[in-house]
């Protein structure tokens, strides 16, 4: 596994269908501690997936670099410890630290799982770190999954917007040209169809379960007029946009454009898929850009945004990762400065890191505005890949959202079940939406957005 697949949403929000398989699903760690007990300790655990790992790569570096200029100039020290995505995500490892009492005093969230640990009562409030001027920065909309009553809970290294990549030499090969991108689900799977082979399959959505399949899924019910949650009173999961969302998914399995399973470690893996030639259209992430020169610097390929159904609105997914601290570890108090310092510092080397992070050691939209004005000032979206998701996918973006462990568990079981298990799409919607409508009528947590 490369540097990039190690470490892209694909490979990490996946995790979700292990632990919510199991007893994990409850609201977790409302009775957990953090690590020590909260004071004034002089060393902080910082656990997350990029570095220091093995391969000491350029992701690894930015965060030993991030951590040693802090150390630098402060008392209170940043240790890192690094996991792999087997033992972060796709394991129970921060879960069971915290079901101990033990759980890091800093650590990297989604949205995807944001109400497992704030209703948990881990996280800290980062507010009183951030002066207004640092708040500002963030793009509009970024923060609002990770707040709660107003209240900052967690800081955005980036944003992950999705996308449909394609081969530039299986369009020629099928007598396709950029006159042919389809604009509609009707004509995506006509495409797809079009450029299916013996040898090749003509698109690809994730097949396998978890928070990762769940994230590529939203933007397809959102454009129908659905949601996983009644919004405002208005439309539910059991309505007609959702069954159509989730016959989409079905109709390319049951007409074989699409297949049961992706290579490598998933369909966010362009270059296992897209560019292995095992398929000729792939819907992923931004990230995939870099994954792509890395790994298959001379594949050709294009960006277009998600196609629309009739009459629907265009709607992608935008996720990314956050750094948050831990309520009751050794030193909150330090842990939340570290924080506002690492990813909100408005100074010249403050922007400097968001922009290497975000457009040199990987592909992401910038998730603060001075560090997007500073990589269109170094030319990082004249390629025209991240043209395209500038301009034309990010537009229409909306975050990832965040849903309790329930919630996402009927989702996923109803993508499952008609996907690949050959249920009627309006059956599987009613039995998600009986199992969704139960839990909310007893929920008191946070907010879902």
């Amino acid at each position: 596994m490369s540097a990039f697949e190690r470490v892209t949403r694909r490979s990490l929000l996946r995790g979700g269908a292990v632990m919510l398989g199991s007893a994990m699903a409850a609201p977790l760690l409302s009775s957990c501690g953090g690590g020590a007990k909260s004071g004034n300790a002089k060393e902080l655990t910082f656990w997350n997936f990029y570095g220091p790992n093995p391969k000491a790569d350029a992701q690894s570096k930015w965060f030993t670099d991030l951590v040693a200029g802090w150390n630098a100039n402060n008392e209170v020290k940043i240790k890192l410890h690094y996991l792999p995505v087997s033992e972060y995500i796709a394991g129970t490892a921060l879960q069971t630290a915290f079901s101990a009492g033990q759980g890091p005093d800093i650590f990297l969230l989604s949205p995807g799982d944001f109400l497992r640990y704030h209703n948990g009562h881990v996280l800290a409030d980062l507010t009183p770190y951030l002066k207004p001027d640092q708040i500002a920065d963030f793009d509009g909309g970024v923060l609002n999954t990770r707040k709660v009553d107003g209240k900052i809970y967690g800081l955005p290294m980036e944003q992950e917007p999705l996308a449909v990549y394609y081969s530039v030499d299986a369009f020629e090969k099928a007598k396709l040209s950029e006159g042919d991108i389809p604009k509609t689900w009707d004509q995506w799977l006509d495409v797809a169809a079009k450029l299916t082979t013996k040898d090749q399959f003509g698109l690809l959505f994730e097949t396998i379960p978890g928070y990762y399949q769940n994230f590529t899924w939203y933007p397809f019910m959102w454009m129908a007029g659905g949601s996983a949650v009644p919004e405002n009173g208005g439309a539910g999961f059991n309505v007609p946009g959702v069954h159509q969302a989730l016959k989409l998914w079905q109709d390319a399995i049951n007409s074989k454009v699409a297949p049961r399973k992706p290579q490598g470690d998933g369909a966010g893996n362009a270059a296992a898929n897209l560019a292995g030639g095992y398929v000729a259209m792939q819907q992923t992430g931004i990230w995939s850009v870099s994954q792509l020169e890395a790994e298959k610097k001379d594949f050709k390929y294009g960006v277009f945004p998600l196609p629309v159904p009739d009459g629907g609105t265009y709607t992608t997914d935008i996720g990314g990762w956050a750094f948050v601290a831990n309520a009751k570890g050794a030193n909150p108090d330090a842990a939340g400065k570290f924080i506002a310092w690492a990813l909100g510092a408005t100074d010249a080397a403050g922007v400097e890191r968001g922009r290497q992070w975000n457009t040199v050691v990987k592909t992401n939209l910038p998730a603060r505005k001075s560090v997007q004005e500073a990589a269109k000032a170094a030319g990082a979206f004249d390629k025209p890949a991240l043209k395209v998701f500038l301009e034309q996918v990010v537009p229409g973006g909306r975050g990832e959202p965040r849903y309790t462990p329930e919630v996402y568990k009927a989702v996923s079981d109803a993508i499952q079940a008609t996907q690949l298990g050959g249920v009627d799409p309006a059956k599987a919607a009613a039995d998600a939406a009986s199992k969704i409508d139960t839990f909310l009528k007893g929920y008191k947590g946070a907010a879902m957005l």
